[in-house]
């Protein structure tokens, strides 16, 4: 029997009950590990390791002196959800996800939600990632966010919650994936007693979903990176090479006659759908930042007249914000006349004068967020704060706190990982991918990411968060 630390007191484990016993739908998994020597799982953990690097799964942490790319650590022990959970998660995500992209439509076109006083019109038109520009401009099926993630977390009771949305260039897929081919190899035998539901056809779905964006009857697909110093470039080409498609930077492209062509040794070929992984404010140096050397220049032009698609579209970051993320239960009601099925996480809005007072006084209890950090930065998490740390952020909260919103800090379900010393909980979320064209379509699971420090909350990759494989088992046919 492997040595496993319980989950302490308070916190939902995924695996295991308090009393140590294994929840129903690990059960398979559990007798199969009980049956490996602890010397063999440390060897395929160490194969892992080593396999990863020869393929280059790495990640860039900038700022960091030491070097650029940086592996991410992955635990071979699988998260595991139920098939009928999963059912109910898949709703309730393709529900909020429908509601935000017909929110982004009303907001650049007839802005209804606004008129109807369900969110106020500051939080739309004040927000640094809408786009005037975008006002007015039709899409194909109405879809603004081809490509989203969606982070969900558990609370101390298991109970489910959207932590936040992604909209504007979500990453992580290609660890989901590439995290399933490495059980695969490493557990060949785990895939033929589990019925676990396949995630490798991502890809294919992802490039209809891009294909589907277009008006044009076979549109030629590229995806546009920022180049190889970016954290995600590792992904950019995994993505491009798995859909069969061109990995391209700004300056293989140019505009010409309101069309967008790619160089090639062939002379010039045109473009009809951009799966961009730039941030806005580069995509086209006459419209945005003029010092971008990132973007295409005139993109713009040629993306108002309907001649180029853009995934995801110019403007949706605004439904991303995490100040708007208070307002999506209120979408959903508005939108689809139905009630949220996933609740958010209570949430503070910083700019409001009553909800900065509470916030200040009780940052030691809280987790504060930039509205628009990423990954992990630009955050306080009081409790696991100095005195020191938290004064400092007092300060810049104090100086700016339109900049920020305040959280609880939830007690978040745990997962074991093989540890040093066994078995041993970490705090862990989970961000499925989910795509939107003519309908929603989702891979089965997502991307778990794992606190692998013992106590931390923080899973992001760039804070030192792992990765492992997510299960979702198949109901048995009959």
């Amino acid at each position: 029997m492997f040595p496993a630390k319980l989950p302490g007191n308070g916190i939902f484990d995924e695996m295991l009950l308090a009393d140590g016993q294994v929840r129903e739908h690990y059960a398979s998994y559990w007798s199969w590990l009980n049956k490996r020597p602890l010397e063999e799982m440390e060897r395929k953990r160490r194969e892992a390791e080593l396999l990863f690097h020869r393929v280059g799964i790495t990640f860039a942490v900038y700022g960091e002196s030491s070097g650029t790319e940086r592996l991410i650590p992955f635990d071979s022990l699988p998260r595991v959800i139920p098939a009928q959970e999963w059912g109910w998660l898949e709703n309730g995500i393709r529900q909020r996800v429908q509601a935000l992209n017909m929110f982004l439509h009303d907001i650049y076109h007839d802005q209804n939600i606004l008129k109807a006083g369900r969110i106020p019109p500051e939080q739309i038109f004040g927000n640094a990632h809408y786009q005037p520009c975008m006002q007015d401009v039709d899409l194909p099926n109405d879809v603004y966010a081809q490509i989203s993630g969606v982070d969900l977390i558990r609370d101390d009771k298991g109970d489910w919650y959207v932590l936040e949305d992604n909209l504007r260039t979500p990453s992580g897929v290609s660890y989901m994936i590439e995290n399933r081919r490495m059980m695969m190899r490493l557990f060949p035998e785990l895939f033929s007693g589990n019925s676990v539901a396949p995630v490798d056809h991502y890809p294919s779905l992802l490039l209809e979903t891009l294909q589907q964006g277009s008006n044009v009857s076979h549109p030629n697909v590229v995806l546009l990176t920022p180049g190889r110093y970016n954290s995600a470039y590792f992904e950019h080409a995994f993505l491009a090479q798995q859909m069969g498609i061109e990995l391209v930077e700004g300056p293989d492209l140019f505009v010409k006659d309101s069309h967008v062509y790619m160089r090639t040794t062939a002379g010039p070929q045109q473009v009809d759908v951009i799966y961009r992984r730039i941030d806005d404010d580069y995509l086209d140096p006459l419209a945005f930042r003029q010092d971008s050397m990132l973007g295409v220049p005139g993109l713009l032009s040629v993306y108002r007249e309907g001649n180029v698609s853009i995934a995801n579209a110019i403007g949706t970051g605004v439904a991303d914000d995490k100040s708007v993320y208070p307002y999506v239960p209120e979408m959903i009601r508005f939108y689809l006349d139905e009630e949220p099925m996933l609740k958010n996480v209570p949430t503070w809005q910083c700019r409001d004068a009553s909800n900065l007072s509470y916030v200040l006084d009780h940052l030691a209890e809280l987790v504060v967020k930039e509205v628009h950090g990423a990954g992990g930065y630009g955050m306080l998490v009081g409790p696991l704060s100095t005195k020191e740390q938290i004064s400092q952020f007092r300060d810049r909260l104090i100086a700016r706190p339109d900049n920020y919103i305040a959280q609880p800090t939830l007690s978040l379900s745990t997962c074991p990982i093989f540890a040093e010393s066994g078995i041993a909980p970490r705090h862990i979320d989970l961000r499925p991918f989910v795509l939107s064209g003519r309908e929603i379509r989702m891979a089965p699971g997502g991307l778990t990411r794992v606190a692998m420090q013992e106590g931390s909350l923080v899973v992001n990759s760039s804070q030192g968060g792992g990765t492992k494989d997510t299960w979702v088992l198949e109901e048995p046919s009959c």
